[in-house]
């Protein structure tokens, strides 16, 4: 059985502002596409479908059109809700878009029900796992106290119980929202870690022949049969290095699996750059990156004027601007209250300006501003005491 595993589609999601909505569009086109062209049996869709519990029109449109076209495929899709999703709102109607093939998993309670499909080699099961908050769930699988392994721990208890009463030869499948240790995370990810710890063991997923996971948003691989497909668009500046990808995998008779990852379409490149502004606008090296989203990261010892629009003349996709500026190893590393000891406030304040600004010492009209304001102070301060009480 070839599976198409994708996951974190975050619908309705913008890149620093950006919108990322005719890129979606594109990326679920190209996923239509896969399916049709690479004989894909089902699809598994591991959670967050939108980027918010209320998804705006535009991606509730989205999500619409697809259901409507994998449906017309013919080809079972099971969807489970992940952290970002409301399970409620996501799995409006389920029953009833269930006859069309597309299965929505959203309910706790519905962890050992799985989805079944057949080959030419026998059944496959697929159980779909939503997201599992702790502190919603724990009593609905008889817990009293556990956080994110406890819970998912159980939930796959009732699964294996349900594979076990099943004919012999069964294979399993499993769609699970998790961090699971040993996994890499990105910025972009909404951490999990509210209502115990966040990770679980891989060792969870025992017994089942494939864990399709989502959450977080580099796809990477666990085991062979335990996997991420990432997120098919880059979400922030720390997933520069991924590559965007879902999983095809075939499921053999005897349960062992194959993948092989297929690139998804990229809006465009990203780039995290580093040095002064004049460096950034001047050398030849970086002309490759005009037309990319860009990070940047400034090392000016002083703040240059207009960093950003100065910028966005040569790179007109720069959203992001950071300042690290480099330091010399002479300057002190000691605590802030060792430094400040002993000084006067207004020594204080010159030391906080040449803080913010190396290199750059206070302007004679700043220092001016610094002394009549503290005289203000301590003038204001002294008629209060005077005052009778």
């Amino acid at each position: 059985m070839r599976l198409l595993h994708t996951s974190d589609w975050h619908l309705g999601r913008s890149f620093h502002r950006e919108s990322l909505h005719d890129a979606q569009r594109a990326f679920l086109d190209h996923l239509v596409e896969v399916v049709r062209s690479e004989g894909v049996d089902a699809v598994l869709v591991a959670g967050d479908v939108y980027d918010r519990a209320l998804p705006g029109l535009e991606a509730v449109a989205l999500f619409d059109d697809v259901l409507h076209r994998l449906a017309d495929l013919g080809v079972p899709t099971v969807f489970i809700s992940g952290n970002h999703d409301s399970a409620r709102r996501l799995g409006v109607g389920a029953g009833l878009i269930g006859r069309a093939g597309i299965h929505l998993r959203t309910d706790p309670g519905e962890c050992a029900e799985p989805v079944l499909l057949a080959d030419e080699h026998g059944p496959v099961a697929v159980y779909g796992l939503p997201y599992l908050e702790p502190t919603l769930v724990r009593e609905r699988f008889g817990l009293a106290k556990g956080g994110h392994a406890a819970v998912l721990g159980a939930a796959m208890d009732q699964v294996r119980a349900d594979l076990a009463a099943r004919p012999s030869g069964t294979r399993a499948v499993v769609l699970a929202h998790a961090f699971v240790t040993g996994g890499a995370p990105s910025d972009s990810e909404r951490d999990i870690a509210v209502g115990g710890v966040a990770s679980v063991p891989a060792s969870v997923f025992d017994g089942v022949h494939y864990a399709a996971l989502g959450h977080l948003h580099g796809c990477q691989t666990l085991a062979p049969h335990l996997r991420y497909s990432g997120s098919p668009l880059a979400y922030s500046f720390s997933e520069v290095k991924q590559r965007k990808t879902m999983w095809l995998v075939d499921l053999a008779a005897d349960g062992s699996v194959t993948a092989e990852r297929v690139p998804c379409p990229e809006p465009r490149r990203l780039a995290t750059l580093r040095g002064t502004l004049d460096a950034l606008l001047t050398e030849e090296g970086y002309a490759e990156h005009e037309q990319s989203w860009v990070q940047a990261t400034l090392t000016d010892a002083a703040r240059p004027s207009e960093p950003m629009e100065r910028l966005r003349r040569r790179f007109p996709h720069t959203l992001q601007l950071l300042f690290d500026p480099e330091r010399s190893e002479a300057e002190p590393s000691q605590s802030y209250a060792a430094r400040v000891s002993g000084r006067g406030d207004l020594e204080i304040a010159e030391g906080f300006l040449r803080h913010v600004r190396p290199g750059a010492e206070p302007e004679p009209d700043e220092l001016g501003w610094l002394r009549e304001g503290f005289e203000h102070v301590r003038e204001t301060t002294d008629r209060k005491a005077d005052l009778p009480r």
